[in-house]
């Protein structure tokens, strides 16, 4: 399947890849744009800069070695634990819903929740400095109340799409939610 083009809440470009492995199985992938080579060479060379700067005022080589050392673990932790290159969703009508962080440096996080545990996924919103933000969420069924939730999900909380890519991320949530609600219970026994 394509990728199709979007933007982000704060202006990036952003691709949304739709894939439909059966009738009640769709992944959704949102790709963040990867970190640029001169950017990450722009800050450290700033950076180094000012440390030698540092080191010609106050000849002192532990200025260079501290912010070498600093840069390269400041680089490290950012790629490790911030940068999210993309966030999927992979819905299974009688399973649940898998949410899969991937970072720049490989490293992937993945939360699953179970369809009996989902009441819904919706679009909301929230105002953040002057401005409405959507925001596509999950919510868990409270078990002690049917009718209530017990949490909010958010998801896509690093790309943050507009409220086009997330209405088609909703959209294929939803047919695949219409489907487990219209199916036959099953009482397990083939």
């Amino acid at each position: 399947m394509e990728d199709r083009r979007y933007l982000s809440a704060s202006g990036g470009p952003i691709a949304l890849r739709a894939r439909q492995h059966s009738a009640s199985c769709r992944e959704l992938a949102v790709r963040c744009p990867r970190l640029q080579l001169r950017s990450l060479s722009a800050v450290t060379s700033a950076i180094w800069l000012a440390a030698y700067g540092l080191f010609v005022l106050s000849q002192n080589s532990m200025v260079l070695s501290a912010a070498i050392f600093i840069t390269l673990f400041g680089l490290i932790i950012y790629l490790h634990f911030v940068k999210i290159d993309q966030e999927s969703l992979l819905v299974i009508g009688s399973l649940g819903i898998q949410v899969t962080s991937s970072y720049a440096s490989g490293k992937e996080s993945t939360t699953f929740i179970e369809m009996g545990r989902v009441k819904d996924v919706v679009i909301n919103e929230a105002i953040h400095m002057q401005k409405v933000i959507y925001y596509l969420c999950i919510l868990l069924q409270d078990p002690g109340d049917p009718q209530g939730v017990s949490e909010v999900v958010p998801l896509f909380q690093s790309s943050k799409p507009r409220l086009d890519c997330l209405i088609e991320v909703y959209k294929s949530c939803q047919e695949i939610l219409e489907q487990r609600k219209t199916a036959p219970p099953s009482n397990g026994i083939k």
